[in-house]
């Protein structure tokens, strides 16, 4: 007959029915500080900006309110200039910067960038999500024929 280690107790009946094999194991008592902390307690709220020196006004999520709460960080590929927009709760765009007199378009996933150039702003709504940003109107720029259907 094989005796139980001290401290660990034979599984016995809870007042439900169902059995319980007594105190916890080491595997909760490591994982309790971490479940712990999933717990919130109101200070890790959503910040009320994105985190980035250049702003941009924004519609995220469905908003009707434009306000300068998205920060725009801009990188360069092979020759081509992108836009990452972030927005406040973490999520971010990513923008192709056009040379073709469009503007923007989508750079990654199947949503397409609707653009209209309003009082020399690029109003740009992709989904839920729309966003204003500065633009340079240049003369005699040609207009690709397929962008005029975008």
């Amino acid at each position: 007959m094989t005796m139980p280690r001290r401290g660990v107790s034979l599984a016995a009946p809870c007042r439900t029915g169902a059995y319980h094999r007594g105190a916890p194991g080491p595997l909760w008592i490591m994982l309790a500080p971490v479940l712990l902390s999933a717990c919130s307690n109101g200070s890790d709220a959503m910040p009320d900006v994105a985190e980035g020196e250049e702003r941009i006004a924004c519609a995220v999520g469905g908003s009707a309110d434009m306000a300068e709460v998205c920060a725009i960080d801009r990188s360069e590929q092979d020759g081509t200039l992108y836009l990452v927009v972030r927005h406040p709760d973490g999520a971010f765009r990513r923008f192709e910067v056009l040379t073709d007199g469009r503007g923007l378009a989508t750079a990654d996933g199947a949503q397409v960038a609707e653009t209209m150039l309003d009082n020399g702003q690029l109003e740009v709504t992709v989904g839920e999500d729309r966003y204003r940003f500065p633009a340079t109107v240049r003369k005699n720029v040609e207009v690709a024929d397929d962008a005029a259907t975008s």
